[in-house]
């Protein structure tokens, strides 16, 4: 029986603006993202009855039809008349609920996944496009590139021909904090209307990570204090231990301290209480 094991990146956002409200309840968005060494591993492999089914040790992914990479290879098989069935087994690495995308990418890396191994011969446009019907942050992990610009919810993607290599401590609090939650808290009116993004992007292309840290920003940090607001803690303690920049990815929970090597960042590491569990190393991919 043929399996399939690909690795499934998370991704942080270096800058975030929240631009306006849609007609369609989503609102406009502009990022950068990053690809980083920290990946679940998801397994592909046939079954003969036609069904899907996902197969996780991790008490907080969905094993039904919720889970975005079974909704990804269920799209797949209805679009395209498909009576092949699968398993999708999720070795779990990536945090859930926290800011990280690990659902998105394990939709992206499954049509990505079954392009090969159902032998469909998608275009990368056409796997963009089921992409984007799966969810804002899919369409940004059909691509093999470190960064990228997001725009609209995230799904139109500009890929960056950057060649920075980044390191950062990545603390996830072992809370679970929904997307929609945050977005709930925001208040437009009141949203810092910098252009963060355009700001950042001549600082990363010169990957001086001193002068990266202070452009880092997150038009949500207000919402998402507004929730949580302990975590303004978390951020000055990661600050106090050296960082050139503290922000939070996406709607958060998880915040990341941009260090200036990958040592900077172990020092980094072992200056935080132990309380921190979900403290992890992590780099450009």
């Amino acid at each position: 029986m043929k399996k399939l094991c690909l690795r499934s990146p998370a991704k942080l956002n270096l800058a975030l603006d929240v631009l306006a409200k849609r007609s369609d309840g989503y609102h406009e968005l502009k990022t950068v993202f990053e690809r980083i060494d920290l990946c679940d591993r998801i397994t592909l492999w046939p079954r003969a009855d036609g069904l899907v089914k996902v197969i996780c040790s991790h008490p907080q992914v969905p094993k039904g039809p919720a889970n975005l990479a079974a909704k990804a290879a269920m799209l797949l098989k209805q679009d395209l008349n498909l009576a092949q069935g699968l398993n999708i087994h999720i070795e779990k690495k990536i945090p859930v609920a926290a800011g990280l995308a690990g659902g998105s990418s394990n939709a992206a890396t499954v049509l990505l996944g079954l392009n090969r191994l159902w032998k469909l011969r998608l275009s990368q446009k056409q796997l963009r496009d089921y992409a984007g019907r799966l969810g804002s942050d899919v369409t940004f992990f059909i691509y093999d590139v470190s960064y990228a610009v997001g725009e609209g919810r995230g799904e139109k993607i500009r890929p960056l021909p950057i060649p920075t290599k980044l390191w950062h401590l990545l603390v996830t609090p072992r809370v679970k904090m929904l997307t929609k939650d945050v977005f709930g808290r925001l208040n437009l009116d009141l949203t810092n209307k910098m252009d963060s993004v355009n700001i950042l992007l001549p600082y990363l292309r010169k990957s001086v990570p001193s002068a990266i840290g202070p452009k880092l920003a997150n038009g949500l940090e207000p919402a998402i204090l507004s929730l949580r607001p302990d975590f303004a803690r978390l951020k000055k303690k990661m600050s106090d231990a050296g960082a050139c920049g503290v922000c939070f990815s996406g709607s958060g929970p998880s915040v990341f301290a941009l260090a200036r090597s990958k040592q900077h960042a172990g020092q980094m590491k072992a200056r935080l209480d132990r309380r921190f569990a979900q403290v992890k190393i992590v780099s450009t991919l």
